[in-house]
């Protein structure tokens, strides 16, 4: 028996970061980490840019042939006990306005969670405030008793 085994653990960390580094690479290049192109694509009376429909579309295309083979087959994840999937079957008061609040504050920066996330390499200021408040976000969003 080798005494190199790995625990399942350090496994599922080495798949999430390998797994989060193609996301932010895929961010990259396709340049959603860039909050001017990200307004171009929301700005559709101004001056519209549509390539991030095709980003979206090939991302879409590509997660859904995932699911169909890696997914939707298995009762349950390779590394795991269970797939973590939504539950919930119908939409609630909390699912609107965590809905709202996230599509108005991509709107008004054009940066969402993940290309955040990947700016902070950068160590720009407005990344690490938008995590940050993002972070509050989350936790006000946890301790806030709406009911559907």
């Amino acid at each position: 028996m080798s005494q190199y085994r790995h625990s399942p653990s350090l496994i599922r960390a080495l798949v999430a970061f390998i797994a989060g580094s193609l996301f932010g690479l895929g961010l990259t290049v396709t340049q959603m980490v860039d909050a001017n192109k990200v307004l171009n694509f929301l700005d559709v009376f101004g001056q519209w840019d549509p390539s991030l429909a095709i980003v979206m579309a090939a991302g879409l295309s590509v997660f859904s042939i995932g699911y169909m083979l890696l997914v939707k087959p298995k009762s349950k994840p390779l590394l795991d006990n269970q797939f973590f999937l939504p539950t919930k079957k119908h939409i609630d008061r909390k699912l609107l306005i965590g809905a709202c609040l996230f599509g108005l504050g991509w709107g008004l920066v054009g940066i969402c969670p993940g290309p955040a996330i990947v700016n902070l390499a950068n160590l720009d200021g407005k990344f690490i405030g938008f995590v940050i408040a993002m972070l509050v976000g989350m936790f006000i969003g946890r301790k806030l008793p709406l009911k559907g």
